[in-house]
């Protein structure tokens, strides 16, 4: 099942976007093998696996990547592979031995993702960070709050999932594309800041047509027009209305009988603190799901501010199955969805070490084989 369906790829084990590249590919179809370091009693672990749910669909190996028998295993599965990818500070990977030279001496059409916040160049490449460092260093996090407070936090989408992950993620198949047609594998260097500031090309675009201010809340998708907003309902939840053309104002303004709002004074600026008060005062005489009932299905591009215990119960995400249920644990489906080759969850996460055996054999490696590279070790 899946698109990629037949390409074997080699996850080297890290956290946030690379660990959520892995997810996509392994949803999609491909086979993947995560490989980790070996479960051991002082590292500490911070939830069960059943619960860390992005290393879904593919099994964890333990592996050393220390130990000879550890980059020897990683050498062997890159031989079959179709890419191999890691997260690692530049270098890493080439102090281990296991860098693209050594990967792709033993097969030339490999694809070798790298996922770093800074790249593998550059003054800052072996600067340590988080997500908020690269959103920040993009020009992303600056855009993003109210103008006479601080920027916020946000949930680490922007960088990591989004930049980080989801970049890598297209690259490593942009590179598996084209190795198809040259037989030549190459590396493909995923940095989150150029992801999220690929990310905010449209803000430039703006910015140097004139269009956009570079003030934060001072812009129409910035949080200071009335009609992009959220307001406080008389529940004390929320409702975000995002009615950017003519014509969903207009259906907004008529859902909400508003009519003390020209329609054709949306773009008045002068207008919007007077426009955004009588929204605030409107919103606050329902409660959110009595607004969600009048606005939902409308033209007025309305929408519930849902928890992340109600997303799953709200009735559209219910009827395309968003979020699924699996081994009792409820979760987002696998996205997007293909008409043919369907993405699936096709397996729970599990411990390092637990099926490393059949994972091998799975992937191809003889019985001799494995035998050897895990010669000190018990069978699974």
């Amino acid at each position: 099942m899946g698109p990629l369906a037949g390409y074997k790829i080699v996850e080297i084990a890290g956290i946030g976007p690379g660990q959520f590249c892995g997810m996509l590919l392994a949803d999609m179809g491909a086979q993947l093998i995560r490989l980790d370091r070996p479960v051991t009693d002082d590292l500490g672990v911070p939830m069960p696996a059943r619960y860390n749910l992005m290393n879904r669909s593919r099994p964890t190996v333990a592996v050393d990547l220390k130990s000879k028998e550890g980059a020897d295993l990683v050498l062997r599965l890159c031989e079959d592979a179709d890419a191999i990818f890691e997260g690692f500070r530049p270098g890493v990977m080439e102090r281990l031995g296991l860098g693209p030279a050594e990967c792709m001496a033993r097969n030339e059409r490999l694809v070798y993702g790298r996922m770093t916040g800074y790249g593998q160049e550059g003054p800052l490449a072996d600067s340590v960070g988080h997500d908020t460092n690269y959103i920040a260093l993009a020009g992303a996090l600056h855009a993003i709050g109210d103008r006479d407070r601080p920027p916020p936090i946000p949930l680490n989408l922007i960088g990591d999932l989004g930049g980080g992950g989801v970049y890598l993620a297209m690259g490593m198949l942009a590179a598996m594309l084209e190795a198809v047609k040259s037989g030549k594998g190459q590396v493909v260097d995923a940095a989150m800041v150029d992801g999220v500031a690929s990310m905010m090309t449209m803000f430039y675009g703006l910015m140097a047509g004139g269009l956009w201010a570079d003030k934060r809340q001072s812009n129409l998708l910035d949080g200071r027009a009335p009609f992009i907003k959220t307001y406080g309902t008389s529940d004390g939840g929320y409702v975000a209305i995002c009615a950017v053309e003519n014509r969903f104002y207009k259906a907004l303004l008529d859902a909400l009988e508003i009519k003390n709002i020209d329609p054709a004074d949306q773009h008045k600026i002068e207008s919007w603190p007077e426009h955004e008060a009588i929204f605030s005062e409107i919103f606050s005489m329902k409660t959110r799901d009595e607004w969600s009932d009048i606005l939902e299905g409308t033209d007025a591009c309305a929408a519930p501010v849902l928890s992340l215990s109600e997303a799953p119960r709200h009735i559209h995400n219910e009827a395309r199955n968003t979020f699924v249920k699996v081994d009792g644990i409820e979760q987002p489906a696998p996205a997007p969805r293909f008409s043919r080759t369907k993405s699936e969850i096709s397996s729970v996460p599990n411990e390092a070490g637990e099926t490393d055996r059949q994972t091998l054999l799975d992937w191809g490696l003889s019985e001799k084989e494995i035998s050897g590279f895990l010669k000190d070790r018990p069978a699974a």
